[in-house]
C-alpha cells in the first residue's frame, strides 16, 4: 500500500482488526494511527477505537471511501432539523450568559431597523448599524465571548 496521509480511510481486508472503515489520524516513520469511523457496511459510527499499525502490517488494509459523504440527503436534513431546537437553545444561553454585549448589538439592530423610518438617520448609518448589530449577535450568540 502507499504511504498514508492524515485524513485517508482505509478498511481492513483480513488480520486481527475488526470491520469497518478506519480514518488516518496520526502518521511516523514506522506506524500509523487508525481511528475506526465507519462499520463493516460503511455507515458512520462514533467508537472511539483506535488501533496504530506498523507500516509492515498494511498491507492488511485498503483504501475505502470517507463514510461521512455517503449518507442519504433525507436523513441529513432530518438531522439538522432535529438538531434546531438544541442550536437554538445553545444560542440563547450563550446571548443570555453575556447580557451586556447582548444588549448592545440588540440596540444596533433596533436602530438599524427602524432608524431610517422614525429619525432623521441616514440610511447608510441605519444599515451598518444593522450589519454590525446582527453580526454581532451572531457572535456573541455563537459562543465566541469568554468570560
Amino acid at each position: 500500500m502507499q504511504s498514508l496521509s492524515i485524513r485517508d480511510h482505509v478498511r481492513p481486508t483480513g488480520g486481527d482488526y475488526p470491520a469497518g472503515i478506519y480514518r488516518v489520524v496520526g502518521t511516523s516513520d514506522d506506524a500509523v494511527t487508525l481511528l475506526r469511523v465507519g462499520d463493516a457496511d460503511g455507515r458512520r459510527v462514533n467508537t472511539g477505537e483506535i488501533v496504530t499499525v506498523l507500516d509492515e502490517e498494511l498491507e492488511a488494509f485498503e483504501p475505502a471511501s470517507n463514510p461521512d459523504g455517503n449518507r442519504p440527503l433525507g436523513a441529513t436534513v432530518a438531522s439538522s432539523l432535529g438538531m434546531i431546537h438544541w442550536r437554538l437553545r445553545a444560542f440563547g444561553e450563550q446571548l443570555a450568559a453575556h447580557p451586556i454585549p447582548t444588549l448592545v448589538t440588540a440596540v444596533l439592530v433596533v436602530a438599524g431597523y427602524v432608524g431610517d423610518s422614525i429619525s432623521q438617520v441616514p440610511n447608510a448609518v441605519a444599515s451598518v448599524a444593522l450589519f454590525v448589530g446582527i453580526v454581532g449577535l451572531a457572535y456573541v450568540g455563537g459562543g465566541r465571548l469568554t468570560r
